[in-house]
């Protein structure tokens, strides 16, 4: 701990004089004017067209003099060091499922469940040299859940952070954030989820074009100067502190990347905390290579420590490979995840814990495999999809056609039960409607095994599915610079 904390102290002291010795320069420095594009929305994402305003008046009898007065305008916005920036993007996403059988099997005499979930997010961003804000606000819940007339104000904070930066790379982030890394199998911003995943957090680090280096920690408390320090509060862990690298080859489509965390969780007993924090570490890799339309990837990480629950020391491992071909009208993928688990003779705790990462975009819609499994996982997939319509401008081809297959299997032998967990099909169809208005419908089905409903519970004999309707308005409200 004493090592962190003087690499912390010395991020910070570099980032301090950086910061001194940028400001003494700033009237060296010429601003520069940033271009902001416009982006196709996805059904998860707040980014849409941006309007840059105020537009420079152009008045002048000929086209020479115009192209003189637009230049001399754009000389002198750019030599303007306030340059400032400031975004409002809302999203509004109902989703409507039909749960028989979804995340754990049914038994044979349960009903369906059906329910809409509702997201409303409104995120203000700023931005100006080296300084940027955001603040998202959320409501979520089920229909339902609330009054016809609520007065509880049931809100919360999905972001809240600062950003200051230097012009050699440097940064220092606070507040709370979206931690999200590489394909988001340990960290990831769980979009699928009504509420998605937010940290409290500072970071620290540099980037640039090849290299990413980025030091990130937390220290989580149920109250203000609460000297017995205990905690079993909402967040999954009570600390944590992790380092994470990124190095994208200059020339060629390769990225690699290596992460590190120490996490720490408050063991329990019956239900009240014990102040007896336990430590458990992870390490591991990413590797990703995108030549033309396909896209390799391959990660391999390995946790170590204490498990907080059992007491047990873990020795744990996961390993995945994905290719996938983005073709302009057809794509596939074929991908195979291990997930280590124990034979139920173990005295070490094998099983793999996929973390915080988003796990419905890897081991099948229906969520079976979202958090760790005793026996672990294997699970070897193929999928198709096909792009239909005519490309458009803002959102590309308008209606993608998807179906996927999991084959899953334990990874170890779980005393007399048989290695297989079930199948599993997945189809979606997702219509872009407008550049800010996604629909996604899509249905599932899966077919446990005796040994699935072991630990998972229900009846593996009777037919299980899932399907859901998904409708998102996401739009930018408003962008400004002046």
């Amino acid at each position: 701990m004493k090592q962190v904390t003087i690499t912390i102290a010395y991020l910070l002291l570099s980032f301090s004089a950086a910061a001194a010795q940028q400001s003494e320069d700033t009237n060296k420095q010429t601003p520069v004017i940033k271009i902001l594009n416009a982006m196709p929305a996805e059904e998860d994402s707040l980014v849409q067209d941006s309007i840059v305003i105020p537009t420079i008046p152009v008045q002048a009898p000929t086209v020479r003099t115009a192209e003189k007065t637009q230049e001399k305008a754009i000389v002198a916005l750019a030599e303007d060091p306030k340059e400032n920036t400031f975004t409002i993007d809302a999203q509004v996403r109902v989703r409507g499922e039909y749960d028989h059988g979804a995340i754990t099997p049914r038994e044979l005499n349960d009903d369906a469940a059906i329910f809409f979930n509702e997201r409303a997010r409104v995120a203000f961003g700023y931005e100006r040299r080296n300084l940027q804000l955001r603040a998202s606000v959320q409501h979520t819940g089920v229909w339902g859940q609330d009054a016809m007339n609520e007065r509880s104000g049931r809100v919360a904070m999905n972001e809240a952070w600062a950003k200051a930066y230097t012009n050699n790379g440097l940064f220092m982030q606070v507040g709370r954030m979206v931690l999200s890394y590489d394909d988001e199998r340990i960290f990831g911003a769980s979009e699928w989820n009504v509420a998605g995943n937010s940290h409290d957090a500072l970071r620290l680090g540099y980037e640039s074009a090849e290299h990413q280096a980025h030091l990130f920690g937390s220290i989580n408390q149920s109250a203000e100067h609460d000297r017995v320090g205990n905690y079993i509060g909402p967040m999954p862990y009570k600390n944590m502190i992790g380092a994470w690298y990124h190095y994208q080859a200059k020339n060629q489509p390769v990225g690699v990347s290596v992460l590190g965390l120490n996490i720490g969780i408050e063991r329990t007993r019956l239900g009240e905390a014990t102040g007896d924090v336990k430590y458990m570490q992870l390490v591991g890799t990413h590797f990703s290579y995108k030549p033309g339309d396909f896209d390799v990837a391959a990660s391999f990480y390995y946790q170590r420590g204490t498990e907080a629950r059992t007491r047990k020391d873990i020795n744990a491992y996961m390993a995945s490979g994905r290719v996938t071909y983005n073709g302009d009208i057809v794509g596939g993928v074929l991908a195979y995840d291990y997930l280590s688990g124990n034979n139920g003779r173990n005295t070490n705790q094998h099983a793999f814990a996929p973390l915080y990462g988003t796990m419905h975009k890897f081991n099948g819609s229906m969520d079976y495999f979202s958090s760790s499994l005793e026996c672990g996982l294997q699970d070897a997939q193929a999928g198709v999809f096909v792009n239909v319509g005519s490309k458009r401008p803002e959102i590309g081809r308008p209606v993608t056609i998807a179906g996927n297959y999991h084959y899953f299997m334990s990874a170890e032998k779980y005393g007399d039960y048989g290695w297989g967990l079930g199948h599993e099909a997945d189809f979606t169809v997702t219509a872009r409607l407008m550049r800010d208005l996604t629909i996604t419908a899509g249905y599932s089905f899966i077919l446990p095994s005796e040994t699935l409903t072991l630990f998972k519970g229900g009846n593996h004999d009777i037919w299980q599915d899932w399907g859901f309707l998904s409708i998102c308005f996401s739009p930018r409200i408003l962008n400004l610079k002046w």
